[in-house]
Parts: C-alpha cells; structure tokens; sequence
C-alpha cells in the first residue's frame, strides 16, 4: 500500500524549517546591533521604532524556534495528535511582543509629535535603513520558500511581520530625507506612529491566525470542496456527509463519512475507502484521513 506521508518533500520539512528560524534570529540580531548604533547617533525616533521592532522581532523568533523544534515532535503516548499546536502558542506569544512594541513606540513618538527636534546624522540613518532593506527583503524571501515546502504557521507569522519590516523601513528613510533637507521635523513622528498604528495591525493578523488553529478552524472551504470531490469521483461513493477537517501545525487532520451501497461486502467498502484515502493523501500530503463507511441514505443523509 502506498503511504503519501512520507514523501520525500515532507522528508525535507524539518530541515527547512529549522533553517528559516536560524535564519530569522540571525538576521534579527544583526538589525539590532546596526539599528542601535544608528539611533545613538541620530536620535530619530523613527529609527528608534524600527530598533524596537528589531527587538522584539529577535525574541519573537527565539520564541518561534523553540516552538518549531516542540512542533516537530513526533506523536507520543501523551500527544496522539502530534504537537502541532506548538507553533499557535508562539503565534500568540509573537502577537504580544508585536503588540507590545507598537504601544511602546506610540508613547515615544506622541510626545515627539508635540515637541518636534532636528535629525543628526541622518546621512548614516539612511544608510543603515538601506542595510536593513537588504538583509529582510533576503530574509523573507528564503521564509516565504519555507511556508511553500512546509506550511508553518509559526513562520508565517514571523516572516508576516518580518515584510512590514521592509516597508517600515523604507518609511524611515523618507521620513530622516524630510527631517533632514526639508526642515519637515514633525515627519519623524508622524511616520513614527503610523509605523506603530501598521505593527499593531500586523498582531492582530497573527492573533487570528494562530486563534483559528488553536480553536480547531475548519479547512478552506476551497480545499473542503476539493476534499468531497475526490470523495465522490470514485465511481462507487454515492455521497459524503459530516466531513470535519482542522490543522495542527504541519498536519490536516481530515474525517469524513462515505455512503456506498448497503449490499457491498465488508471487504468491498474497506477497499473503497482505502483508494479514497490514498486519492485524498495525494492532494494533501502528511494528512491523517479516517473515513467512515455507511450504507447510503438516499436523499436524507444520516444526522
């Protein structure tokens, strides 16, 4: 019998997952120490906002990493079901810290806003801004490569917030050249809070989708259709009912009930339902499918 599970895309999560969360911290890191050695020397509040990400953006991923590492366990006699949920936790822990940071920044830039002061150095801000550009534009692309081998919520999450990097700092840069040449003082602050206002957006986006998972989310509905078309197009499934689907980390867990006629034998339905199976595995590889067979109901089906 053929097992979709263990195909040699699935063989190749682990590693890159693991990758991309190594990658995230080290990058985290190095914005950190940049960053910091740039808001010492213009005082930008701006900059000190884009710092401040970096922080967090460094502990959210040490977070994801331990989180990760939990997730790719796997199931044992106390977690039949895997420890998928791992990655949620760390998408709730990482809506906390991105929250965090963006209420933080609001209470430095406010009062900025009321007494606007003049950008030092602003030559060297923008250069780190332009560093910073580079390493998270490389930084996101290797993750958005991760969540299309693996599907990880706790990296989407990082790499969500990750890519408002690369937007906030360019927002920086616009602003020190308006601080700077233009005498515009007030848009440091300005573009400041608007950073803080975009950051807690961004933990709400994670909230969400890490609440989804925790609380048993059903399927797309786009993959739930394609799941009962799979179902219905072998030639002696006569319907599908109480279809439930969830995720937990890198797994779908998928149950559903097929309806095949009353009279088949025992080993007949079995045999059906296996090629359902294996069909379903195909379109959703690492899935765990049980199928229930029943005698069909016609029009009604069973409550």
């Amino acid at each position: 019998m053929l097992d979709f599970r263990y195909s040699p895309a699935l063989m190749d999560t682990p590693r890159i997952m693991r990758a991309a969360t190594i990658a995230a911290i080290v990058v985290a890191t190095l914005l950190i120490v940049i960053k910091l050695a740039a808001w010492l020397l213009t005082g930008s509040v701006a900059v000190l906002s884009s710092l401040i990400d970096s922080v967090l953006d460094a502990t959210a991923s040490l977070l994801n990493a331990f989180a990760v590492h939990h997730a790719l366990r796997p199931a044992d006699h106390e977690h039949r079901f895997g420890h998928g949920k791992a990655e949620s936790l760390a998408g709730i822990g990482q809506t906390l810290f991105v929250g965090a940071s963006g209420t933080l920044l609001l209470f430095e830039a406010v009062p900025r806003l009321l007494d606007p002061r003049p950008i030092e150095q602003a030559p060297v801000g923008i250069a780190v801004m332009v560093i910073s550009i580079v390493l998270t534009v490389g930084l996101v692309t290797f993750q958005r490569y991760a969540i299309r081998r693996t599907g990880s919520v706790a990296i989407g999450a990082d790499s969500l917030h990750y890519a408002g990097d690369v937007l906030v700092n360019a927002s920086i840069i616009v602003s020190l050249l308006l601080s700077k040449y233009l005498g515009w003082y007030v848009a440091d602050p300005l573009f400041a809070i608007a950073i803080a206002i975009y950051v807690l957006s961004t933990a709400l986006r994670i909230a969400r989708r890490s609440v989804d998972v925790l609380m048993d989310h059903e399927l797309p509905d786009e993959e739930r259709s394609l799941i009962e078309k799979i179902c219905l197009e072998h030639p002696r499934v006569l319907a599908v009912h109480d279809m439930r689907t969830r995720t937990s980390g890198l797994t779908k867990f998928i149950q559903l009930h097929l309806e095949m006629d009353g009279e088949m034998t025992l080993r007949a339905a079995h045999d059906v339902a296996v090629a359902v199976e294996r069909r379903i595995r195909a379109a959703f590889p690492g899935a765990e499918v049980i199928i229930h067979q029943d005698p069909f109901a016609g029009p009604d089906r069973h409550e």
